[in-house]
């Protein structure tokens, strides 16, 4: 960064056209990346001199702009001396506030638009339950800050978020990475610094803390001292926002002809060369060699020498060129208007209140346009990059998308289409065979968990229980009727009719179980066709006793002829209605009959086997037939309901159909509404509920009378002779 500001001042002072006749010079100062070095050396600046302790910013320099700091939590102390500082790097969205920090500028955006990016990331790709970790500071507590409230929007949760001082011990370090590593979610967002994530990738590396796909900063995501072999076992696969790297002309020869020679005071220059060639410029005894001056860049391959990702460098480059441009600005204001130039001085070109940063609109030799905003922070475009391997080995950052704060909302991510490696180490994500599921580790596809209501679960077991005891005391009552068959009762009763209806009515509890249990061809088959025909009979049996009970009180024939008259017709009654629900379940069959199927729509994860109705019109009109004979059922009982007889059944059979009415009327939306298995338990309980209701309403009366009351079970009774003999 120092290097490429020396770069950049050096072809500003060649210049024709920008500060012509004007030299511009500079100090630099090492923050040594904490903030009380950096706060030592800003005031320096301010109080012009180069060592200072001095606690306040009243003195008097002739530096008129500070470029930096990297780190927000620096930036911010210096920011309140009111003198004008313009960073590459500090990104605390807080540095936008103007009324505590009106000399700030930067090259970099805020932190406001990449959290929101980063949410909008992991919305994208469908990550809903994620881990976080921060730096303890403002760059990190700030960013995450924003990224929880906009992932929160999104519908995204976050498991945990974890943070990491600087000055954080060992022991504390690893306490994160043992909360990381017991989560669950898979997916780690780390809005963490440069020191912070090496002290989180040590903790890692010793804990092997592995399977997790990292979703990265701009602070760290395209770090070269990050991407070797030690790390790339965690971080490989990695993802996140970076700034738009850019090109440099000039500056790769500029750094190559670097050398101690050039400033034998600059003790970090000689730190530099001494590590980067592994000499001592220092006569020792020990087995490193002596530098011998001789060395050169250009022979050796390092982050220094590499220009292929000017990133923040050059945010730097940007930040010098806007200083220039600024003070180009204020020497040019007074040309033309002496009252103008005398106001035009140097000491006012960079105040924060004037004009001539904040108007700076300028571009680079490389076509790039900078500029700043109202709050000084410039256009918030991002690249969104992913750690992939190279035919070499190497790690290398690739360009997947991008991001743009300045399109319309909605429209600010966009991918490019490149695949994309996950940690997995697979280059690209393949879908599963429709019957197979991605793993935890989403590295392998297994086979999808079947759905269908089964005997063995809990809701299964109840229904069948239900229905063998419908079933059962369906059998009971039969029991009953056939004990006191010869009764005046069960012959008012039309025995005859009461015993086919027992028998449809054992058939509907029963057939409720072919609903249960894996589908196959035959129970698909079965289950509609029983319920239709099942139900046609029980509900034909009641409608002939309905009309047997209008006919046998509204007839002028003689009661004694009555019942031979009828016999034969209730008969063809039944038949008669079974038989047209039988040819329609036949014509279905024939057609498009019911199939089972595996529905994998409704859950991505599962596959719910279920029965196809092949036809949905055969379906309805089934249903549709069985409603229309419930109804005309219900018209003729109601009719009925007063004709005289002390056991006048026509009330009972009223109550049984609108129960019944009442049941599959509602068992239509909640049958269209309900998912997989749920489907099949809905119609199950429809149909037990309402033979429950028949069961109930006609028969439960009688058995009353024949158990509990026999004296009742006579025929003067029940035709209402004793309440008249009484009266």
């Amino acid at each position: 960064f120092a290097q490429t500001m020396i770069f950049a001042i050096e072809e500003i002072n060649k210049s024709s056209s920008l500060l012509p006749n004007v030299s511009v010079g500079y100090k630099i100062f090492d923050s040594c990346g904490s903030t009380l070095p950096s706060t030592r050396a800003a005031m320096g600046l301010i109080n012009g001199q180069e060592r200072t302790f001095g606690k306040t910013c009243s003195g008097h320099s002739t530096v008129h702009a500070i470029v930096g700091t990297s780190e927000s939590s620096s930036t911010l102390n210096l920011s309140l001396c009111f003198l004008f500082q313009i960073s590459h790097f500090s990104t605390c969205a807080c540095l936008s506030n103007r009324k505590e920090h009106p000399s700030f500028f930067r090259t970099i955006p805020s932190d406001y638009y990449q959290s929101r990016a980063l949410a909008q990331l992991v919305k994208y790709f469908g990550w809903t339950w994620v881990g976080a970790v921060r730096s303890d500071n403002e760059y990190g507590n700030n960013g995450m800050a924003t990224f929880i409230e906009a992932a929160t929007k999104e519908g995204i949760c976050v498991e945990y978020s974890e943070a990491i001082a600087r000055t954080a011990s060992k022991e504390q370090v690893e306490r994160v990475v043992r909360v990381i590593s017991r989560g669950t979610a898979k997916v780690l967002v780390a809005f963490l610094s440069y020191d912070e994530m090496d002290a989180l990738l040590e903790a890692a590396l010793s804990q092997n803390l592995t399977g997790l796909q990292w979703v990265g900063s701009e602070s760290w995501i395209t770090a070269h001292h990050l991407a070797t072999m030690k790390y790339s076992g965690i971080l490989y696969g990695s993802i996140g926002f970076a700034i738009k790297k850019a090109k440099i002309a000039g500056l790769q020869d500029f750094l190559l002809q670097v050398h101690p020679s050039q400033d034998p005071q600059n003790h970090i220059l000689k730190e530099f060369w001494e590590e980067t060639f592994g000499c001592s410029f220092q006569s020792s005894l020990q087995e490193t060699k002596q530098c011998s001056g001789s060395e050169r860049l250009r022979d050796i391959k390092n982050p220094f020498t590499d220009v292929s990702e000017l990133r923040i460098s050059n945010n730097v480059y940007k930040a010098v060129y806007a200083v220039a441009h600024a003070m180009h600005s204020m020497l040019k204001c007074g040309e033309n208007s002496e009252a103008v130039k005398a106001s035009c001085t140097l000491k006012s070109i960079l105040q924060p209140k004037d004009s001539h940063i904040v108007d700076v609109h300028f571009s680079l030799e490389s076509g790039e346009k900078v500029y700043f905003d109202e709050r000084g922070d410039p256009a918030a475009t991002y690249q969104l990059v992913n750690w992939q391997r190279n035919p070499a080995g190497d790690i290398v950052f690739v360009v997947v998308g991008s991001y743009d704060a300045s399109l319309q909302s909605g429209k600010e991510f966009t991918m490019n289409g490149l695949n994309i490696t996950w940690v997995t180490e697979s280059f690209e994500c393949f879908l599963c065979p429709l019957e197979y599921w991605s793993n935890e580790d989403h590295n392998k596809c297994v086979p999808k968990v079947l759905e269908f209501l089964s005997y063995e679960e809990t809701m299964g077991t109840l229904l069948t229980a239900f229905s063998l005891f419908g079933a059962g005391l369906t059998l009971v009552v039969s029991f009953v009727f056939f004990w006191f068959r010869h009764t005046p009762l069960v012959k008012a009763s039309n025995s005859e009719l009461s015993f086919l209806l027992l028998f449809s009515l054992t058939l509907c509890f029963l057939c409720s179980l072919t609903f249960i249990g894996r589908p196959t061809d035959w129970s698909c088959m079965l289950r509609h066709v029983a319920f239709g025909i099942a139900f046609a009979l029980c509900i034909s049996c009641i409608l002939t006793k309905t009309i047997t009970v209008v006919i046998a009180f509204k007839a002028r024939t003689p009661v004694n002829r009555v019942p031979q008259c009828l016999a034969l017709h209730q008969r063809m009654g039944v038949v008669g209605g079974t038989f047209l629900q039988v040819l329609v379940c036949v014509v279905w069959l024939a057609l498009a009959p019911p199939f089972p199927q595996k529905n994998t729509i409704y859950a991505a994860e599962r596959i719910i086997l279920e029965c196809n109705l092949g036809s949905s019109i055969g379906f309805w009109v089934v249903l549709g037939y069985i409603g229309l004979l419930a109804v005309l059922c219900l018209i003729l009982a109601f009719l009925a309901r007063k004709l005289p007889d002390n056991f006048n059944e026509a009330k009972f059979i009223t109550f049984s159909m609108l129960i019944f009415s009442a049941v599959w009327v509602t068992f239509i939306p909640a049958y269209v509404s309900s998912p997989g298995k749920f489907t099949v338990a809905v119609e199950i309980f429809a149909i037990l509920a309402s033979s429950f209701g028949l069961l109930f309403c006609i028969f439960a009366p009688k058995c009353y009378i024949l158990l509990l009351k026999p004296e009742r079970n006579t025929k003067n009774h029940i035709m209402g002779r004793d309440l008249q003999k009484n009266n």
